[in-house]
C-alpha cells in the first residue's frame, strides 16, 4: 500500500470517531466504527477491526493503543483501555454476554448483562483470546493466546487457559537462570527502540 492510499484511508476513517488524539493511522480499508468510540494519540488499527459501542456506551482507547487484525471490542456500558496497550490478531472483548444461565428463555430473547471492563496500560493480550463482562486486566499483565479471561487479572501477572487462570509472574520468582539469561540478552543486543519517537 503506498503512502498516498494510507493518507487517503486515514482521512476515511478519522471522521467516525467521537473523539481522536493527534498522529493517528488507519491504514485499514475495513475498519468499521460505529457509536462512540475516542482514542488517544497515535493511535493505529490493522484490516477488519469492529469498535462497536451501542447507544449510551462507549469504547475509550488510551495513546499508542491499537487493535490487529480482526480484532472486535463491543461495548453496551464501557470498555476502556489503558495507553500502549494493543490485542493481537482475533481477540474479542465485549462487556457483555447474553443471561442464560437459570433460565429456559430462548437465545434471540435473552437480554445482555453488561459490566464494564478495564483493560490497564501496557497489557499484553496474545492473539485469539476472549475478554467477558466486569474484567480488570491490571497493569503490564500477560494474556496468553487463546485464553478466555472471565476474572480479573493482577497487575504484572501472566494468565492462560480456557477459563483462564494465574499461571506466573513478570517480576516476581523469576528463576536465578531466566535473569541471567535475559541480562546477556540485553548486554549482547541492546534494548529495542521506541519506534514511536520518530513517527
Amino acid at each position: 500500500m503506498n503512502s498516498l492510499t494510507r493518507l487517503a484511508l486515514t482521512l476515511w476513517h478519522r471522521r467516525k470517531f467521537a473523539a481522536l488524539g493527534p498522529n493517528c493511522a488507519f491504514p485499514a480499508p475495513d475498519l468499521h466504527v460505529s457509536g462512540h468510540v475516542e482514542v488517544g494519540a497515535r493511535c493505529r488499527f490493522r484490516n477488519n477491526v469492529t469498535l462497536r459501542a451501542h447507544p449510551g456506551a462507549k469504547i475509550i482507547l488510551g495513546n499508542r493503543c491499537g487493535c490487529s487484525w480482526g480484532c472486535f471490542v463491543e461495548a453496551r456500558e464501557l470498555v476502556q483501555f489503558g495507553s500502549y496497550c494493543a490485542p493481537a490478531e482475533h481477540c474479542i472483548i465485549t462487556d457483555s454476554l447474553l443471561t442464560l444461565m437459570g433460565n429456559t428463555t430462548p437465545w434471540r430473547d435473552a437480554v445482555p448483562a453488561p459490566r464494564p471492563v478495564f483493560i490497564g496500560d501496557n497489557c499484553f493480550i496474545g492473539s485469539g483470546c476472549f475478554i467477558g463482562p466486569g474484567v480488570t486486566v491490571g497493569e503490564g499483565a500477560v494474556i496468553a493466546h487463546h485464553s478466555v479471561v472471565l476474572r480479573s487479572v493482577g497487575p504484572y501477572e501472566i494468565w492462560g487457559g480456557v477459563p483462564a487462570r494465574k499461571i506466573g509472574h513478570r517480576t516476581e520468582g523469576v528463576p536465578e537462570a531466566k535473569l541471567r539469561e535475559l541480562a546477556e540478552l540485553v548486554a549482547r543486543q541492546g534494548l529495542g527502540r521506541d519506534r514511536y519517537l520518530d513517527d
